[in-house]
């Protein structure tokens, strides 16, 4: 990932979130720390169409990914998916051999496109701290099924 991407992507949060405010989880060490793990998709006029922030931690075997978000008009086109087999793959380059994710309960999306994916799903009440209950997604990255119909 490149710096003007990031800043496209931060200037751009509602495009890819809607009223939510998420700045703070675009945090720029996603950029200077972990671009080499950071992916993003263009589309056809070049603005950043999705995007994926991870990193990984070889010594665990774990590929964390922190964020991925598609464009409200691009969604439905699978750029998600190509995101995670692209990260996926990083990972596996890079000995991981597990995958993890997160979200809150609420976000139906994310955990029906997190299962699409064949990731585990487990809701844990205390994860974020007491009271802040997230799903926790997990899988071997050689079993992660990436079907052509699993689209953020």
């Amino acid at each position: 990932m490149t710096k003007v991407a990031f800043d496209e992507i931060v200037e751009r949060l509602p495009a890819f979130w809607g009223h939510r405010d998420l700045s703070a989880l675009h945090h720029p060490m996603f950029f200077h720390e972990f671009g080499d793990s950071a992916f993003v998709i263009r589309d056809e006029r070049g603005s950043v169409a999705a995007y994926l922030f991870g990193f990984v931690v070889p010594a665990r075997g774990l590929a964390y990914v922190h964020l991925v978000a598609v464009r409200e008009d691009h969604r439905g086109r699978g750029l998600a998916r190509l995101l995670y087999e692209r990260f996926g793959q990083l990972a596996r380059e890079r000995g991981c051999d597990r995958i993890k994710a997160i979200t809150t309960p609420g976000n139906s999306a994310s955990i029906a496109f997190h299962r699409a994916l064949g990731m585990d799903a487990v809701e844990l009440p205390d994860y974020a701290g007491i009271g802040r209950a997230r799903v926790v997604f997990s899988a071997p990255l050689y079993e992660m099924a990436v079907p052509s119909n699993a689209k953020a």
